[in-house]
């Protein structure tokens, strides 16, 4: 009897002190966030950016967080996984970032003050007594800093949040925004024509057209020049301010076409010459006159008879998917480029060059002029290079002996989308942001665009190792289960023994 009082007493204390420790681990939980990250690219963990960012606020940061209630369990998901990122950023902040969520559908209040602060209205499929009807919702936040605001109106994934949230508060808090020029005047592509690019860079960059023939201007002014799609000759002069530019630390971005063909009214391209591929022939970097064809294509139709479609490989028309562990492409998938040329650096160990985009394993090239039979039948033989570079970073003494930096493109179509209907390929706006960001800004926050956006569907992988996979998920809950019975059924038929022998005592 004793014993079982014992016993029944030792059982007590157990439980009270296993009530306490989860009463002691709830109170840590509200005093300290911690949070494991096992993803591949820490796509949880905040990046040395967003820490610096952070670090340095010299004013609080208020945020607030508009989220309807009774939302599907993936949206209420991003819900959760932003306030853990904003716990985050108050902890690293030391207090300066505060925020708070509201449901705007509590009343009609809160819902205009939603609407007013830019939050977009959605509508959502929710479950409710066992039918599915649609609802609308916000999903949204708004970032002050002093008397400014920027929303953010949309909220629907984790992808890319962290650099939403971190360029947010850096447009916010920076007072000069760093001067991107665009050079115009030799038939360069218009603001109209990368109208996409432009709303991005305008995030966290100044934004203006620039006539290097214009003697009032002062060049000291910009981080970084952009010179896209030049089809005129770019005098001797203007080519020496370009000059000066880099001499001082100044940056470029070129993108620039060696070839000027279009399928749709003829069937022949035609080289081009600006003087700007010789004026970077002389610092070594070498744009091919060529056109540069890959097995990794566009398809297209075309109808050589009436009534008759027929379905043709556009080599010309690359998808590129080959790209090199950098800041500028790293997390992008694919880019569409067209009449793409090669590029090559022949200077010196001065210099850094990495190739950022190459073209696939089974490439080649055709001269830039010249006669396009599109109803050819490409076969693999046609494609025997490997590799070929089409978009390079240059870091290093590129003019004179000021270390600078530069990005060059052998394709300059590739961010272009006139009108609001045509949209661009994403991963050609990122790659064009990206370079921009990388030239102009210094603090990382670039890497963090195209952060956790790699898609990784399983229709890409082996028959053998998909099949691999589909099984495990199906088989190994079930011998997880059948393995815990074992067990039991070992731990009590062991038990069972113990007890049947003599002077057991429990």
């Amino acid at each position: 009897m004793l014993k079982q009082m014992n016993s029944r007493k030792n059982k007590s204390i157990v439980v009270v002190l296993v009530i306490g420790i989860l009463f002691l681990l709830n109170y840590l939980s509200n005093q300290f966030f911690v949070r494991l990250d096992f993803t591949e690219d820490k796509r949880f963990t905040l990046s040395s950016a967003t820490k610096d960012l952070l670090n340095n606020l010299d004013e609080p940061v208020t945020i607030t967080a508009y989220f309807s209630g009774n939302l599907p369990p993936q949206l209420e998901q991003v819900k959760r996984d932003f306030r853990d990122m904003l716990i985050e950023y108050s902890n690293r902040s030391k207090g300066m970032v505060a925020f708070e969520f509201i449901d705007p559908l509590k009343d009609d209040k809160l819902k205009a003050r939603a609407t007013q602060a830019g939050i977009a209205q959605t509508q959502v499929q929710v479950e409710e007594k066992d039918q599915v009807k649609a609802q609308i919702a916000f999903m949204g936040a708004t970032i002050q800093f002093g008397e400014d605001n920027e929303p953010i109106p949309n909220i629907y994934t984790t992808v890319g949040l962290e650099y939403k949230l971190s360029s947010a508060i850096k447009k916010l808090a920076i007072a000069n925004k760093p001067v991107v020029g665009f050079v115009q005047g030799h038939g360069e592509t218009t603001f109209g024509q990368i109208w996409q690019a432009k709303q991005a860079l305008d995030v966290l960059h100044n934004t203006e057209l620039v006539y290097l023939n214009d003697s009032m201007l002062v060049l000291d002014k910009y981080r970084t020049l952009a010179i896209i799609g030049p089809k005129d000759s770019i005098p001797y002069e203007e080519l020496t301010r370009l000059d000066n530019f880099l001499n001082r630390g100044g940056r470029l971005f070129i993108a620039i076409n060696r070839s000027d063909a279009d399928l749709a009214s003829e069937q022949y391209s035609r080289a081009v010459n600006t003087g700007l591929e010789t004026w970077l022939a002389q610092k070594g970097i070498d744009v091919n006159s060529n056109v540069v064809i890959d097995i990794n294509c566009q398809q297209g139709w075309i109808q050589p008879q009436p009534g008759y479609l027929m379905q043709i490989t556009i080599p010309y028309f690359i998808i590129a998917q080959n790209f090199s562990d950098h800041p500028i492409s790293s997390g992008l998938e694919q880019l569409t480029l067209n009449f793409a040329s090669s590029l090559n650096h022949s200077g010196d160990s001065s210099v850094i060059f990495t190739p950022l985009i190459k073209s696939s394993e089974h490439s080649g090239t055709k001269p830039a002029a010249g006669y396009i039979d599109i109803t050819q039948q490409w076969k693999e033989p046609d494609f025997p290079i490997s590799s070929l570079t089409l978009a390079a970073a240059l870091e290093g003494s590129i003019a004179g002996s000021a270390p600078t930096k530069m990005v060059i493109v052998g394709d300059a179509d590739f961010p272009v989308g006139e009108g609001q209907q045509n949209q661009v390929n994403p991963d050609n706006i990122n790659f064009l942001v990206n370079s921009i960001d990388w030239l102009s800004d210094d603090t990382g926050l670039i890497e963090l665009r195209t952060r956790g956006a790699t898609a990784r569907p399983i229709d890409d992988l082996e028959e053998n190792k998909r099949a691999f996979l589909k099984y495990l998920n199906f088989l190994l809950p079930v011998i997880l289960a059948l393995l815990y019975g074992i067990f039991r059924f070992q731990r009590n038929r062991i038990i069972r023994l113990k007890r049947m022998e003599e002077g057991y005592v429990q």
